[in-house]
């Protein structure tokens, strides 16, 4: 017994190890009970019983194992440790559970498998239960299999991988253990059920009986698509989801979710792939070569065998395809040729994508071979071209394809036909644009007039297939000619279709076309990117994509559609119109005769060929007259000509008939339908006069009309070709000439190139000097368009020439070409056909590219040739080397078809002689530019072993690798490369080197890249792989791809492709993606060319204005070219170099152009924060230092690679200072169309830019300086606050530089410090600059302290920080400095100083020396200025600083409230005060970017602003009464005064700091508690409200949350709030001073508090909400009665709308409504009630009686209908007059409802009879005004004689002859005065006026909250007051009068004038209700705040001017307010 009771003892764990079985079992109980108790997953306990786990469920003793199961299982399910210990525990279950007898614990095993899959560890539970199906215990294996069948029917088919248990499935079938058999079949059945007939090839060779036996159990399943019913952790919610889903009885979005699984697995991918290669027969390539036929069917049927296998090994299959296509072409046995196709059949089938590299050799073999007619080898050929098509795109062999489209065997072009039309079928809109389209369209179209019917019923059908697959939108243009017979047959055929895809047809196609493809490359030069071209510019009309890609690409197509309208239409039309123009018959000299006379007067033709000079000059006049008046479409242009060119003709000698004459030419051609024929008449002549001084500018003018009408490619082809047939070389340089100007105004598009490059040489040999300049000069214009490429026609010219024609290349640099301004509006042809054909290849040089002529070499790559580059001798190897590379160089640019040279030389990539590797590399690179796009055919077979060669270990063979690669891709683009599986496999090859070269490679491109082929997830797991390397260079680089690849595939998908990797490796990867994923790149934007997007036919000019931008944006963006002088991009450097010092300007130039498209600074989400969070992390280097170290700088370099484009970042950081000034001057162009870019980098660009103050070089400096006025103009525009770091790391350098020698460089910096005053509080600045004063260089100290000066002197003493005491002192020392300049300047700021703040400086500066002091004083006798006057002088002497506005101005801003009697103004200005002139300061704009960026606590520090004065924010919006002004003067000096410091204690309510807020409040309470004080409030209420609520807010939302926060403070914080309130609502004058909104806002905030169940729970809660009940009470009795019905209402309908809101505060918002109907019959004489029924108006517009009735409550309409009920029971029928603020009162459910009330109230009372009552109350209205019309009308007039009532008598009088439009006022207006007539019109043309602005503001807006406040008797009056809201220009009159009412109004003096804001800054947002809440207010205060610091004006007391200035300045406020709020808004909801 002794024993037992030790290890009772024993703690649990050691129980659990114990050797006695029972204290084993007592310790597994137990274990078993603490992991029950154990609620947090992460508790440390778990980790103690992670190393016994294993041992629990390997328990020996049954009985002790089960109760271990138990506690294992349970452990799993909740420890957060669990997934640890995965391999171990499922492996032990394997092998010690699944054998027990037991099936408890088989059951337990089962289930301890299941749980480790729901936490996420499938792959390893999977991996260990496969391994069981290895052992020998058969009841083990039946358990593992039995547990994944499990696994796989909860979880489904996305967490348990198929793959590998089917691989094992034919095995467990062969099992001689029946149970395994039996569970093999339960599971393939389960399979079966998510997979479908995926299944069946797998298990075709498994036992007939077994495939039988399943086949039948296959049957009975259900249909429906299976659904996991078991989730991961992370999937849970999903479950949750599913469940309601079920519950609702609906599962639609469920079986979407699962229901895509289905498809998701590919028979394919379940196969093995087999290796056939190495099976072949031995002899297999001598036996296909025999001569013997049956030989070679061995052969072939060997081949057949091992094709047969459904998956294949990819491998090199070149050698065996080359045989087999040997046979189809060769072969003369047709059996043989059918057996070959099937085994390539076989290959396509087995390879799938990894065939598509053969496919282009092939394709055309089998395509000629169709001419064979026995049907069994066309069957054959048809399913091998089929397969083979599936495994390339049409793309890829559409050439192969056209070529033998040619062909005249009708068979061929039948079968041809049809593959196109099946291939049609696979295609879908995107993968068949129209690039594409047009050529195939274009050969079909000749079949379908073929003689052979087989032949044209073909072509019939492939054509009807493609109007099936993308639409008859994109087809029609290609039909154009086509009669409607064979259209109707085209159609007929379509219709019979059947897709491959589904049908597509129609609109779904032509909208899938906008989608951008994956494969698309913003920067990749490829021309053959064909799928994706066209998709991003469907229509051919407008203007197609400008070559983003490249500044040397012409801005192509820049040419919107024909006016007919965009789109096809208009390129139908113009195609019908382009052949009618060519066709146009010559008419003989007869003809045009007869046409001329009967369009020309008689006189004229008589008179053409006169002798006398004169008569030929007066019928030239009547001639032009004539064509002036012509139609376009009478004039018979070719016979106008023809006159023309009648003799003298063309050899006229007087050369003002000539001009005339060439005058009428261009008319002609402008006005007229001018074809090419009638121009052939004229251009021959025109060329002829082109050098002629006197008329050589006409013959121009008309050229160009000529080019207008009949397109500039063939009219310069004409000219060019005419001037160089003849000797005049200034005809030929003139033309020239004119041609250079033409190609800048046309652009280049449809030009041929070649045509021109000959001429051009010939005149470049030309002896004329100026022939020779005008061809350079057109070389010049040329380069703009063509880029590079065009150097290379030149190369073989003189040195000499060669340097000139360099030198006007490099002139062109950087520049971009002009939008084209001609050729627009009349033909669009050139644009869409070139579009067409050429459809946007990726850059513009290769558009050019493709116009270049290209040679066909494949005749000299001779088999000779190609078995010397294969020799076994190197030099021979080289020999061939060196030939073909002649044969490229010879050729300069060659077709694609380069016969056996791509296998020739992929062997020499891997030459054993590095030399020959170098030289073939070079070759490729060669290859590349000749070929251009077109080489994208070579990728898969010659490029991808490009790659292969970077992972050679010699350094410069990669490096020449590299740049191979690159010049590829330059032609190719990208997509080609990632697409397929062949990326992926070069990177699965263990070499470093090739995988860093790889890896760096593709962080350099993917970042261009705007889409990618999905393909590039493969090469993911290979990625993680390297991030594993053992080469940390491999791992760095694979981080640095980290993001780039991210950013196209998506961080989830990243995330899941982890799941394959051991558990260690998986949580370092998932690191690793967290940290990409905050570094990831946004995707470049589309290239810009949506601004011309919808302009389809507009007119030219219009069409200018809006592509100019679109140029303009592509051109900056592409605009810094390479310098020629080094030819090198930056990026390329180093390769380019090593390239074996081989010439490559035209690739690297390519290249960089290339990579210079798009945006130069990538916006990165949250980077700069990130980076702020390491810098304050100290994970980076702080940036402060002396002179900038080599650590900060690549700290930089690092930061920026990922937001800043790679080739500026080369620039930036280039070792030359040329190289900065381009980055600058490219930063520059970009700073506008990159704003977001630039703030995302601002502090990196900042950064920089204090790097560039410490290079010694002036011209960077300068440009430096240059560029940083501009962003800081910029970011004060876009508002942006600088951030504490970006300040600190910027600042101190700058004010170094203020110490230049230079003095252009010291003003720069000056202007920058000014500037960004406006960026940065000046509060701020001070300390920088004050640091600088500290320098040794006696300039900058100087420069420093005068800085300090105009800081006070704009801003007043609150900048000087950190008090101006210490600041002051500071600056004083100075005075005695040994530099006279620097004396000067301290003296100077003292001065400054003195005049803002009089004698109090000298108390504030402290001791000075006596002489300091004298010096002083007597500078301050000598400035002997009033201190009032500091604003107007300073805005004189600094116009530049724009936040110095004069006193008055400031009194404007303040509104009303304080605007005393001018006088008293003019006192206030002129008096000591220092308030009083103190300008809006800066402090006071919310630094929104800090509010925003700290997501911190909210501890408002505000005693920090003890000095400001807040007054300039929270003015109310009162107008006191005038009378209490007039009565007290002294209270106005008082209030000035006491004004600042009210202000500063109300900013203390809302502190953060509840002692500070409760100290504000008793204050606040002292005052309102003494009557005599309380009066000093008057005027604050708003803004106290605003503060009390604000804090209300802030103990609801934080402090109560708060739980180190004491309850009882809070208690004690909302006594005095509550304690607070009760006075001031008890002083009725006050209470009445709050507006509406800010009373919605103070009855929400109490209502919230009321129902805060917080509160409940304290002790004193209770007692909280009793006397919030009294305050509520009081706060309803006493405000002003129309403002708070006005917020109830407004608040109900708030509390309505919001969701989120609960129907307890609805109900206690209509309470107090009830208590406001219950006081209604005392209050109802001091109610507005315009302004209530406008608010029931618009609550009933948003709630209408539907939407009411359907409120769970019935209170809300009860109430509505109460109020107007008591309402109407009031006022009786006159409320209906009382809807005058109600805009459309017929559509207003109100008056309905009031009419049906009152209708009901007379029936009530019979005083009416029944006709009466039918009309209802506008009855009413209409019998009054009859009867009662003139005393009605005398009323009226009466109100307008009198002095207080005229305003409301105006408005009545407007209403009144609004109504009745034919009521005659006349006779009223008779007796009186002229003066009152005119008084009497003018007033209603105001009201009229306002009444219209009114009208314009959008309804829902209403009234402003400034109006609802007004004393004003009615609301129009109130209006009519507000100004003119419109923004329009009002006449001065309007202002006089409205001045001269005022005053006869309130008794006031002349300059008194009551003016408010204007309306629209509070208009900004148009959905608010009536009452714009408080917040609002604020804002429109802060905005009108930062307009006043921005507008500076002249203290000029004339009221009328300074209200003028006003309104101005406030309406241009309204997009600040906008931005300010959404900031605003989003501060709000981030502190929630």
């Amino acid at each position: 017994m002794g024993d037992d009771s030790e290890w009772l003892k024993l703690p649990v764990d050691q129980k659990c190890e114990h050797k006695l079985w029972k204290a084993r079992l007592s310790g597994y109980e137990e274990a078993l009970k603490i992991f029950q108790k154990i609620k947090d997953e992460k508790s440390p306990e778990w980790s103690k019983f992670l190393g016994l786990i294993k041992k629990f469920v390997t328990d020996s003793n049954a009985v002790v194992q089960l109760k271990g199961l138990e506690a294992a299982l349970v452990y799993v399910e909740n420890a957060h440790v669990a997934g640890k210990t995965t391999g171990e525990v499922v492996s032990g279950v394997v092998s010690k559970v699944f054998n027990q007898p037991k099936a408890k614990a088989k059951e337990l095993g089962i289930e301890i498998c299941l749980m480790y899959i729901e936490i996420e560890k499938g792959e390893a539970v999977q991996e260990e239960l496969l391994k069981g199906l290895d052992n020998k215990n058969p009841k083990i294996i039946v358990a593992c299999v039995e547990t994944l069948r499990k696994a796989l029917s909860e979880f489904g088919s996305k967490i348990i991988l198929l793959k590998p248990i089917i691989k094992v499935l034919p095995k467990l079938f062969e099992s001689r253990e029946k149970a395994v058999r039996d569970e093999a079949k339960l599971i393939a059945v389960e399979i079966y059920r998510w997979i479908r007939d995926a299944l069946r090839p797998p298990l075709q060779n498994i036992n007939s009986v077994q495939l039988k036996e399943l086949e039948e159990e296959w049957v009975k399943l259900p249909t429906s698509a299976p659904r996991p019913t078991r989730f991961l952790r992370s999937q849970q919610e999903l479950e949750a989801k599913l469940e309601q889903q079920q519950s609702a009885g609906g599962d639609a979005e469920g079986g979407g979710d699962d229901g895509d699984e289905v498809p998701q697995i590919d028979a394919y991918e379940l196969l093995e792939a087999v290796e056939i290669l190495s099976k072949l027969p031995k002899d297999f390539y001598d036996k296909i070569e025999a001569k013997k036929w049956q030989e070679r069917k061995e052969a072939l049927e060997a081949v057949e065998v091992l094709v047969k296998n459904p998956k294949l090994e990819a491998g090199d299959y070149a050698d065996l395809v080359k045989a087999l296509k040997k046979v189809v072409g060769k072969d003369t046995n047709v059996m043989l040729v059918a057996l070959a196709a099937k085994c390539l059949t076989g290959l396509a089938v087995g390879l799938r994508k990894k065939f598509g590299q053969y496919a282009g050799h092939v394709v055309p073999t089998i395509l000629e071979k169709f001419k064979e007619k026995k049907p069994q080898v066309v069957q054959a050929l048809q399913e091998a071209i089929d397969a083979i098509f599936l495994t390339t795109t049409l793309q890829n062999i559409s050439e192969d394809v056209l070529a033998v489209m040619d062909n005249k065997n009708p068979t061929i072009k039948q079968q041809t036909s049809l593959f196109i039309a099946r291939s049609f079928r696979h295609c879908t809109a995107s993968t068949l644009p129209k690039s594409l389209l047009k050529p195939f369209c274009a050969a079909l179209l000749k079949h379908i007039n073929d003689s052979a019917p087989e032949v044209r019923d073909a072509a019939f059908e492939a054509l009807g297939t493609a109007l099936k697959v993308v639409g008859e939108k994109a087809v029609n243009p290609f039909l154009a000619d086509v009669d409607k017979l064979k259209l109707d047959k085209i159609k007929e055929c379509s219709e019979k279709v059947e897709l491959i895809h589904g049908k597509k047809a129609g609109l779904a196609a032509d909208k899938k076309e906008f989608k951008p493809l994956p494969g698309r490359t913003a920067a990749s030069g490829a021309a053959g990117d064909k799928d994706t071209k066209d998709i991003s510019a469907p229509k051919p009309g407008p203007l197609k994509k400008a070559p983003a890609a490249k500044a040397g690409g012409p801005p192509k197509k820049g040419k919107p559609a024909a006016p007919g309208g965009a789109g096809n239409t208009g390129t139908k039309n113009k195609k019908g119109l382009e052949t009618k123009e060519i066709v146009e018959p010559e008419l003989s000299i007869e003809v045009c005769e007869e046409k001329a006379s009967a369009v020309l007067p008689p006189t004229c033709i008589q008179l053409l060929d006169s002798s006398n000079w004169k008569e030929r000059l007066a019928c030239m006049e009547e001639f032009q007259k004539a064509v002036e008046l012509m139609d376009r479409t009478e004039m018979p242009c070719q016979a106008l000509v023809r006159m023309l060119a009648k003799k003298p003709g063309w050899k006229e000698t007087n050369f003002q008939v000539m001009q005339m004459k060439l005058h009428i030419v261009a008319l002609i051609a402008q006005k007229g339908n001018f074809s090419k024929t009638s121009a052939q008449i004229v251009l021959d002549g025109l060329v002829d006069k082109i050098g002629d001084v006197k008329c050589g500018n006409n013959a121009k003018e008309a050229m160009t009309a000529i080019a207008e009408a009949c397109m500039l490619p063939w009219t310069a082809e004409q000219v060019v070709s005419m001037a160089f047939s003849q000797k005049n070389p200034k005809n030929q340089s003139e033309t020239l000439n004119w041609l250079s100007n033409a190609i800048k105004e046309f652009g280049f598009s449809g030009l041929n190139v070649k045509a021109f490059i000959s001429n051009v040489k010939t005149a470049l040999a030309a002896t004329n000097p100026a022939v020779r300049t005008a061809a350079i000069t057109l070389l010049g214009v040329m380069y703009l368009y063509v880029g590079p490429s065009l150097r290379m026609f030149f190369e073989d010219e003189k040195p000499a020439l060669l340097s000139q024609i360099d030198a006007e290349f490099e002139k062109m640099q950087g520049q971009s070409p002009p939008a084209p301004t001609r050729g627009i509006s009349k033909h669009s042809t050139s644009g869409t056909d070139e579009g067409e054909d050429g459809d946007e290849p990726d850059d513009g040089s290769n558009d050019v590219v493709d116009l270049l002529p290209r040679t066909e070499i494949s005749d000299k790559i001779t088999s000779e040739l190609v078995s010397k580059i294969g020799d076994k001798n190197w030099k021979i190897r080289k020999e061939g080397l060196d030939e073909v590379a002649g044969i490229i160089n010879e050729a300069k640019f060659i077709q694609p078809n380069i016969g056996e040279l791509p296998t020739a030389l992929k062997g020499r990539l891997n030459d054993s002689n590095k030399i020959l590797v170098q030289q073939t590399l070079n070759i490729l690179q060669q290859l590349a530019v000749a070929m251009g796009p077109n080489i994208k055919q070579h990728v898969k077979n010659l490029g991808i072993p490009i790659i292969t060669v970077l992972g050679d270990s010699k350094n410069n063979v990669r490096a020449a690798a590299l740049a191979t690669v690159n010049a590829w891709a330059e032609q190719t683009g990208m997509k080609e490369w990632l697409e397929g599986e062949d990326l992926s496999e070069e990177l699965k090859k263990e070499n470093p080197f090739l995988r860093q070269e790889l890896l760096g490679w593709l962080a350099e491109k993917l970042p261009t890249l705007r889409s990618t082929p999905t393909d590039l997830i493969l090469c993911v797991p290979h990625l993680y792989s390297c991030l594993e390397d053992r080469n940390g260079d491999v791992r760095k680089k694979a981080q640095d791809a980290l993001p780039f690849f991210m950013m196209h595939l998506g961080y989830e998908k990243m995330a899941k492709a982890t799941g394959k990797l051991k558990p260690t490796s998986k949580d370092q990867v998932l690191a690793m993606l967290e940290k990409a994923k905050a570094n990831m790149p946004a995707k470049p934007a589309p290239p810009a060319k949506a601004t011309s997007k919808p302009m389809g036919g507009s007119a030219p000019a219009k069409f200018q204005l809006a592509s100019a931008p679109a140029e303009d944006s592509i051109s900056s963006s592409a605009e810094p070219k390479p310098d020629p002088k080094k030819a090198k991009a930056p990026g390329l450097s180093s390769k380019a170099k090593s390239a074996q010092g081989k010439k490559v300007p035209s690739k690297t130039s390519l290249k960089e152009d290339e990579d210079k498209s798009g945006p130069i600074f990538i916006v990165v989400p949250n980077g700069k924060e990130q980076r702020m969070k390491d810098e304050k992390g100290l994970k980076v280097l702080k940036w402060n230092f002396t002179t900038p170290r080599d650590e900060y700088i690549e700290q930089l370099k690092t930061q920026m690679s990922s937001c800043v484009a790679k080739w500026l970042q080369d620039e930036m950081f280039h070792s030359d200072f040329q190289h900065h000034n381009k980055a600058l001057a490219v930063m520059v162009d970009h700073l506008e169309s990159e704003k977001e870019g630039v703030i995302g980098c601002l502090d990196l660009i900042l950064k920089w830019l204090t790097l560039r103050f410490f290079d010694t070089n002036t011209s960077v400096l300068m440009k430096a300086l240059e560029y940083l006025k501009l962003l800081f103009t910029l970011l004060s525009e876009e508002e942006y606050h600088l951030t504490e770091s970006e300040a600190s790391s910027f600042i101190p350098y700058l004010v170094v530089k203020v110490g230049e020698p230079k003095d252009v460089i010291r003003k720069d910096v000056r202007a920058i410090l000014n500037r960004m005053c406006l960026v940065y509080p000046a509060s701020k600045m001070f300390p920088f600059i004050m640091e600088g004063t500290k320098s040794k260089n006696s300039k900058q100290r100087a420069e420093c302290l005068e800085e300090l000066g105009c800081l006070v002197e704009s801003y007043g003493m609150n900048v000087c920080q950190p008090t101006p005491g210490k600041a002051l002192k500071e600056i004083a020392v100075h005075i005695g400095d040994r530099d006279n300049a620097v004396r000067n300047a301290a003296l100077n700021t003292i001065v400054t100083v003195y005049n803002v703040h009089g004698d109090q400086v000298f108390k504030l500066i402290g001791n000075l020396s006596e002489k300091d002091m004298s010096m002083l004083e007597e500078r301050i006798k000598r400035s002997a200025k009033r201190p009032s006057a500091a604003p107007i002088k300073q805005v004189e002497e600094k116009p530049q600083r724009a936040q110095n506005i004069s006193s008055n101005a400031n009194m404007l801003r303040k509104g009303p409230a304080e605007d005393m009697s001018s006088k008293l103004n003019q006192a206030r200005s002129m008096s000591g005060h220092p308030e009083a002139a103190q300008m809006v300061r800066r402090e006071f704009q919310l630094d929104l970017d800090e509010i925003e960026n700290d997501n911190g606590t909210v501890r408002c520090e505000m005693p920090e602003l003890v000095q400001h004065k807040l007054d300039d924010i929270f003015e109310p919006v009162l107008i006191p009464e005038p009378k209490i002004r007039a009565v007290s003067p002294h209270f106005d000096d008082m209030h000035s005064n006491t004004a600042s410091t009210i202000n500063f204690i109300i900013s203390q309510v809302a502190s953060g700091d509840i002692n500070t807020s409760i100290q504000a409040l008793t204050q606040i309470d002292e005052v309102l508690r003494q009557e005599d004080k309380a009066e000093a409030m008057s005027g604050h209420i708003d803004q106290f409200l605003i503060a009390t609520f604000m804090q209300l807010r802030l103990i609801y939302n934080t402090h109560m949350a708060d739980e180190k926060l004491e309850k009882d403070e809070i208690i004690k914080l909302y006594s005095c709030i509550i304690g607070n309130m009760i006075s001031l609502f008890q002083i009725e004058s006050l209470a009445r001073e709050a507006s509406t909104g800010v009373l919605k806002d103070l009855m929400h905030g109490l209502i919230t508090l009321m129902l805060d169940s917080r509160i409940e729970d304290l002790e004193e809660g209770q007692q909280v909400i009793r006397s919030v009940n009294l305050l509520v009470v009081k706060v309803l009795e006493k405000s002003d009665q129309t403002n708070i019905l006005s917020a109830l209402l407004v608040l109900l309908q708030d509390s309505l709308l919001a969701t989120a809101s609960s129907p307890k505060f609805s109900e206690l918002v209509m309470k107090c409504l009830w208590r406001m109907v219950r006081l209604l019959p005392d209050t109802i004489n001091s109610i507005n009630l315009d302004r209530i029924l406008l608010d029931i108006h618009i609550f009933m517009k948003v709630f209408p009686k539907e939407k009411l009735k359907q409120c769970k409550s019935e209170f809300p309409i009860r109430t509505l209908k109460t109020l107007l009920h008591t309402l109407c029971k009031l006022k009786g029928p006159k409320i209906l007059d009382h809807l005058t603020m109600i805009d459309n009162k017929n559509e207003s459910e109100l008056e309905a409802h009031l009419c049906r009330m009152m209708k009901h109230s007379m029936d009530q009372t019979g005083s009416k009879s029944d006709k009466e009552t039918e009309k209802g109350a506008s009855r009413i209205d209409e019998k009054s005004s009859k009867a009662k019309v003139n005393d009605f009308l005398a009323e009226i007039f009466k109100k307008i004689g009198s002095k207080e009532n005229t305003k409301e008598g105006l408005a009545e009088l407007y209403e009144y002859k609004k109504k009745y439009s034919d009521a005659d006022i006349e006779p009223f207006l008779k007796n009186s005065s002229q003066f009152f007539q005119s008084y009497v019109e003018r007033g209603l043309r105001v009201i009229e006026m306002e009444r219209e602005g009114k009208g314009r503001i959008s309804t829902s807006t209403g009234i402003s909250p400034q109006m609802e406040v007004t004393c004003v008797p009615t609301p129009t009056s109130t209006v009519s007051s507000i100004g003119n809201t419109n923004g329009e220009e009002v006449g001065p009159s309007v202002y006089l009068e409205r001045l001269k009412i005022l005053r006869q109004r309130c008794g006031l003096d002349n300059t008194k004038q009551d003016d408010r804001p204007p309306l629209t800054s509070l208009l900004s947002k148009p959905a608010v209700p009536t009452v714009a809440s408080s917040t609002d207010m604020l804002h429109s205060k802060l905005s009108q705040l930062r307009e006043s610091r921005e507008q500076h004006q002249h203290s000029d007391l004339d009221s009328n001017q300074t209200h003028s200035s006003g309104t101005v300045t406030s309406s241009s406020s309204t997009a600040n307010i906008d931005d300010l709020k959404k900031r605003l808004e989003r501060i709000k909801s981030s502190r929630k």
